[in-house]
């Protein structure tokens, strides 16, 4: 075997040539890849001893994606283009090995090869999307061209990959091989070769075929009906679009045109801000892996059960968690009769997730099977990590938490779901606060990525690598925050909270202010998410006095959705919401009241008083060391907030708008209206007067 480059070497089998990738982890096309893949088909194509190719790959995947570290920077020649060019005209049979994933440029370089082989377990996929991008090597080009357009509409916009069966059902994939642990892909793909050459079969050129274009050809209103179809779930997002026009380019232009029109599209999109914001989410996501003073070989602990204490709305969403990734669950409430409505809910979640056909009626059973409810605290005894989801409420924490202290076993992780409360308070009620750590999910906690991890002052450093560990088990992405009231997430809202309650005082209406805050990316606004959440959490009759709009709503019997009124009024079929003139009227008696003079609100303004204040406060967050990382702050909005990721997250977007004026804005708002969130934050007075960013863009 003879070394090309770094990273591809070349080797003969009989009279096939075999190029193997081997760039670790996951094979990424750096460019020391596509020279090696470009001089190794060249070698092949001149050499009188081969009669055909394979490209294959060392260690645990096909080739997963370009290298993203090289993006931004001046291009390395050779240019994928063009290696992947020289692939499809190489004048002897190249035959693709894939295993594990071909994603991104990997499966464009597949697309490129003439035949494809792939194991059973093989996923094959363009996920630039996700990274405000477009496959910018013909992916868009040649997909559709062997998928047909509907296919390779729903790959590009949606960005997930598929399996190798279905690849294989739509012609993407030529034939399916069993798996081996050793070499056996690679020899069955020079079987494959040997046969191909044996049988005289044509080199198949994607670019050359065009069968699978004529329904979109003959009815071209297949484009508007899938921009239909996704509109709600692109919302705002510019990378889908440019995808969906580059497939009706391939279905309208000759291929070279098409391949142009790429080109222009994937150029705009790499520059613009989304993709920047995207590319810069995809890197912060996975350093708030990192936690700098616990080492990567910090011993970690055992995690084979679990226990729950709470089967309501939190408490049966974070153990479907656990029992989805096959860990046994023990599920404690204080009567038969709390555990049966808990777990019928969970039966209920699960039967909705198998009638969509995500999963299976036997998954069903078989996760059911792992819930062990009981109302004695006595058998948490032997869990290996205990989560406390009873109410929020300081008193009733410490009293469980005393509980577990008395009955769980040394050793075990003891966890509490607060969403804003003082961690070290409830591990303080403990004779083992070195074993107690705050894992907040967020609702619903079978759903949301998030899982904001609370250290207290004495958590053990092997308490925080296994629910780092385990975040991933459990399908969350962890973000280790210290204590403080609200963490970062509710801290930051709060901020928001605030001004937008102000707002609507001072001449807005809370659909104006959800409006804004909707057309800048979010899911809902603050009003519309009170009124989901339910005006009542918190709220006591017997000391509401008035003093709010949530509280002369509440005492109103507005709930929310719930009621079919909070600050909207909702049809009782379909749950739509409705401005109503009675709230309208209620604000504006109160403004009266409480002497504020109401005025015409500009979106604009609405916009920085909500946003600017987070910021400021992300700041602080920063200053006081309950961050690591500004990045940090960003994943916790983006995953748990729907803060949207095209705008990269709060600290990113400050950035972005330059944190002067950002500074400048929040100055002349304390001026204006005062309170202790405007106070400017000595780090972002710093950063800005340097010139500097939080984030390094």
């Amino acid at each position: 075997m003879d070394s090309i480059t770094q990273s591809v070497s070349y080797d003969r089998r009989g009279r096939v040539a075999v190029l193997l990738v081997d760039n670790p982890p996951v094979n990424a096309l750096s460019q020391h890849v596509r020279q090696g893949l470009d001089e190794g088909i060249a070698r092949a194509a001149d050499d009188e001893q081969v009669d055909a190719v394979v490209i294959a790959c060392a260690g645990r995947t096909f080739i997963a994606g370009a290298d993203i570290t090289e993006f931004g920077k001046p291009p390395q020649q050779p240019g994928l283009r063009e290696v992947l060019d020289h692939i499809e005209a190489c004048p002897k049979p190249v035959v693709a090995a894939i295993f594990g994933t071909a994603l991104g440029g990997g499966h464009e370089v597949a697309l490129c090869c003439h035949y494809r082989i792939a194991v059973p377990s093989a996923k094959l996929g363009l996920p630039e999307v996700k990274l405000g991008l477009l496959p910018g090597a013909g992916g868009t080009q040649r997909l559709p061209r062997v998928v047909g357009v509907k296919k390779a509409l729903e790959m590009v916009t949606s960005g997930n990959p598929i399996s190798a069966g279905e690849a294989h059902r739509h012609g993407l994939v030529d034939q399916i091989v069993e798996e081996d642990p050793g070499d056996g892909l690679v020899d069955a793909a020079v079987s494959f070769a040997e046969k191909a050459v044996a049988e005289g079969r044509p080199l198949v050129k994607i670019r050359d075929r065009d069968e699978k274009l004529a329904e979109a050809r003959q009815n071209p209103q297949i484009f508007d009906e899938f921009r239909r179809k996704i509109a709600r779930k692109t919302r705002g997002f510019e990378a889908p679009e440019a995808n969906i026009r580059c497939i009706e380019a391939a279905v309208s232009l000759p291929f070279d045109e098409g391949m142009t029109r790429e080109g222009e599209l994937f150029a705009e999109l790499m520059q613009g801000e989304q993709s920047k914001a995207q590319r810069y989410y995809f890197f912060a996501e996975r350093e708030a892996a990192k936690i700098p003073d616990v080492p990567k070989d910090t011993p970690r602990r055992e995690i084979a059960s679990c226990g729950i204490v709470g089967a309501g709305t939190m408490g049966g969403g974070i153990a479907m968690n656990f029992a989805n990734a096959g860990i046994p669950v023990i599920i404690v409430e204080r009567d038969q009769e709390a555990l049966d409505r808990g777990l019928g809910v969970v039966r209920k979640n699960y039967d909705r997730t198998a009638s969509k056909g995500r999963i299976s009626a036997e998954d069903v059973e078989q996760r059911m099977g792992l819930f062990s409810p009981t109302t004695d605290y006595q058998r948490l005894a032997d869990c290996d990590i205990v989560v406390e989801a009873v109410f929020e409420d300081m008193e009733l924490k410490k009293e469980v938490f005393g509980q577990l202290d008395a009955i769980v076993k040394q050793g075990a992780i003891l966890a509490t779901n607060t969403s804003a409360l003082d961690v070290d308070e409830i591990a303080a009620s403990t004779d083992r606060p070195a074993d107690v750590i705050g894992l907040h999910f967020f609702s619903p906690a079978n759903v949301m990525r998030l899982l904001e991890m609370v250290r207290g002052a004495e958590t053990a450093k092997d308490v925080i690598a296994t629910c780092m560990d385990l975040s991933k088990r459990i399908g969350k992405i962890a973000v280790l925050v210290g204590v403080c009231r609200g963490f970062v997430g509710n801290r930051m809202l709060f901020m928001r909270r605030i001004e937008a309650n102000r707002l609507i005082l001072e001449g807005a209406t809370p659909w104006q202010v959800d409006r804004v805050i909707y057309d800048f990316g979010f899911p809902m606004g603050p009003f519309a998410m009170s009124d989901l959440a339910g005006l009542d959490i918190g709220w006591k009759r017997e000391t509401s006095s008035s003093s709010t709009i949530r509280e002369v709503l509440c005492e109103r019997g507005r709930l929310g959705q719930k009621s079919g009124s909070g600050y909207y009024v909702y049809d009782r079929e379909t749950r739509a919401a409705a401005p109503d003139p009675e709230v309208e009227e209620l604000i504006e008696e109160f403004s009266a009241k409480e002497g504020i003079e109401r005025r015409e609100v500009s979106d604009q303004e609405i916009l920085e008083r909500c946003l600017y204040p987070m910021v400021n406060e992300g700041a602080k967050i920063l200053e006081e060391g309950i961050a690591i990382r500004a990045s940090d702050i960003d994943v916790v909005w983006v995953n748990g907030y729907g803060w949207p990721v095209y705008r990269g997250g709060p600290m990113f977007w400050a950035d972005g708008i330059g944190l002067g004026e950002v500074a400048q804005k929040i100055r002349h708002y304390a001026e204006k209206l005062g309170g202790d969130h405007w106070q400017l934050s000595p780090l972002l007075e710093r950063l800005s007067s340097e010139g500097k960013t939080f984030t390094g863009r």
